[in-house]
């Protein structure tokens, strides 16, 4: 079946901009200017972008709820657009991935990510495509929310930038050549 939505998860709001929490609206940002796409509708709770590629429809979603209930905004979506949970893909932050790290994957938990946790909740089903992005972890575990919530400092960013190009051929690539080759290019280590 093939990907018919990319959700990028973050927060919206200028405060969260280049937050690490937020490399999932990041990667959209990239996509849409790769794609030349300029303009978004409000939709489902969600700025909805929209492209023909090869002929076929591509949506790319950045839920407004905030990352903790972006669940009702892919809900929402899969209802309007009539899609399976087989057909999206969620791009969202990993704590427990090295930095720049791209794991594209099909289901399992959430791994804490609450995001992932409230989409899982929301439509009854882990049936769905994941691309984590590795952001690192902070050494101390009572500084996971204010390290995600903080932006990359200046030697990350150059690291965090490739990662993002990556996922998004990763993307395309799952569009256009089919998931497995997807998951082979993306998961490899460069």
């Amino acid at each position: 079946m093939p990907i018919r939505l990319v959700v990028g998860l973050g927060n919206p709001g200028e405060h969260y901009k280049n937050t690490r929490h937020n490399i999932g609206f990041t990667v959209i940002d990239h996509l849409t200017r790769r794609l030349k796409i300029k303009r978004f509708e409000e939709c489902c709770f969600s700025h909805l972008y929209k492209k023909t590629i090869n002929g076929q429809i591509l949506y790319l979603a950045k839920p407004q709820t905030y990352m903790n209930l972006s669940g009702i905004a892919v809900k929402n979506l899969l209802q309007d657009l009539n899609l399976l949970p087989e057909e999206i893909l969620v791009v969202h932050d990993d704590l427990d991935l090295p930095l720049g790290t791209t794991k594209l994957k099909f289901g399992g938990s959430s791994a804490g990510q609450k995001g992932v946790e409230n989409i899982i909740k929301e439509l009854g089903t882990k049936n769905f495509y994941r691309l984590r992005i590795g952001i690192g972890r902070p050494k101390e575990k009572r500084q996971v929310v204010k390290y995600v919530l903080s932006p990359f400092d200046s030697e990350q960013k150059a690291i965090i930038q490739r990662a993002i190009v990556k996922a998004g051929d990763c993307i395309l690539r799952a569009i256009t050549e089919g998931i497995e080759m997807a998951m082979n290019f993306c998961n490899r280590n460069d």
